[in-house]
């Protein structure tokens, strides 16, 4: 499967980390089928720790008992997924998410799981077993639950094989791997026996590598075996990372195309961190949201809703729905920076795309600390002649000849399309 445009949907961990439940999940899916879906959003993932019964908040707890099936795999817990009794995993879940018009998506760490090394269980497939394929001084630097899996012993294949075979069974459409994207090249012939096993498993599937920094250098690797993988670690609602977001961007935008796109991560957007307080929203001002959506899109970045939906307001309801917005994040090609530079003492980022109906796409950025006004001379975007041009978030018709003259607000941003 080619994804011809970037994947948009809703994960579950800027909300709810390692304690979603099924009843959340489905609330939330329920809201994307009713209110987005028609603007494109589609996938539901379920984040990470879905196997661990005594999960609470966005924390892991350390070398604690997993649910897991008799050949070393990994399952949902009953108490927070009643429906995967009696051996049912996702698949009820998945159902009825796909019942919605939707797509189900599932978190996983890379390896095999610690408790079924130290049990040494079964594998699917083979009479190897979890102790035999294990490497164990593979392991995540942040998490206990596994050991990575060592691709020259035999039985390994059949491991990955097995896994997704079961994940094809339930359903599931999106695949979030961690542990993998930045541990490159130590754990390479590891990722690409994953993506071997989720590529012939007999059902298409998303792949998604975390965390990030992905390495550049290993940029076609990422191109040829996953269609996104992540260009930072962890995005939270802080003005220093989406500023930093600038950077990864400009170096990873040449390789935005059908089928692989960098990801600069969630949209921390609406009710966050609901596990710790549930009064707790974005720190992000309205003026830096629409400055991360206006990147995310003219960049062809997934984007993956991290708020939980049900308590969306009118503003952000307007971040996610705006047509020429979503029309520039599935219509932009050879997205790149012209320039970043200070005008007026004021720090501004200027970024261009063509359109593939012939049309131009221009996104101007303010990341100062003070409103500004600026002109940018037209011949900065190699346009000689007077133009008519939309501004996408406000649906504005301007005309512009020699310049372009734009108020901005501090750490805020307009994007305009040029009709050919």
């Amino acid at each position: 499967m080619i994804t011809k445009t970037a994947p948009m949907g809703w994960n579950s961990w800027d909300c709810y980390g390692t304690s979603v439940t099924e009843e959340i999940v489905k609330q939330n899916a329920e809201f994307m089928a009713k209110h987005l879906k028609q603007y494109g959003w589609e996938y539901i993932v379920v984040d990470a720790q879905w196997f661990e019964p005594n999960a609470r908040t966005h924390e892991y707890n350390n070398f604690t008992e997993l649910c897991m099936d008799e050949y070393s795999r990994l399952i949902p817990t009953e108490n927070r997924f009643p429906s995967s009794a009696d051996g049912k995993g996702f698949a009820p879940l998945a159902e009825y998410i796909h019942s919605l018009g939707l797509k189900f998506g599932i978190h996983i760490m890379r390896g095999i799981p610690r408790q079924a090394v130290h049990r040494n269980t079964k594998i699917k497939g083979s009479d190897k077993t979890a102790r035999q394929i294990a490497k164990t001084s593979s392991i995540c630097k942040w998490n206990t639950d596994m050991y990575g899996v060592d691709p020259s012993k035999e039985g390994a294949k059949e491991y990955y094989e097995s896994v997704f075979e079961l994940y094809s069974s339930w359903g599931v459409d999106f695949i979030k791997c961690d542990d993998i994207a930045r541990e490159l090249p130590h754990e390479e012939e590891e990722l690409i026996m994953l993506s071997n096993a989720l590529h012939n498993c007999g059902r298409d599937m998303i792949l998604s590598l975390s965390p990030g920094p992905a390495l550049l250098e290993k940029s076609e690797l990422y191109k040829q075996i996953s269609d996104m993988w992540r260009i930072t670690d962890d995005f939270w609602d802080d003005w220093e990372l989406l500023y930093d977001m600038f950077s990864r961007a400009e170096k990873w935008c040449t390789h935005a195309g059908a089928g692989h796109w960098p990801d600069a991560d969630m949209l921390p957007i609406g009710p966050i961190k609901q596990d710790y307080d549930k009064s707790l929203k974005t720190n992000f001002t309205q003026n830096e949201q629409i400055t991360m959506m206006t990147l995310w899109s003219i960049l062809r970045s997934p984007l993956i809703i991290g708020g939980e939906m049900t308590g969306f307001d009118e503003f952000t309801m307007g971040l996610l729905t705006n047509k020429g917005i979503l029309d520039m994040h599935k219509n932009a090609r050879h997205s790149h920076q012209v320039w970043r530079k200070k005008i007026n003492d004021i720090e501004h980022i200027l970024w261009t795309a063509v359109s593939t109906q012939g049309d131009m796409y221009i996104a101007i950025f303010n990341t100062g600390d003070k409103n500004s006004e600026i002109e940018i001379p037209l011949s900065d975007l190699e346009i000689y002649d007077e133009v008519h041009l939309t501004e996408l978030w406000s649906g504005e018709d301007i005309s512009a000849k020699d310049s372009l003259k734009i108020s901005l607000e501090s750490h805020g941003a307009k994007a305009y399309i040029v009709k050919s």
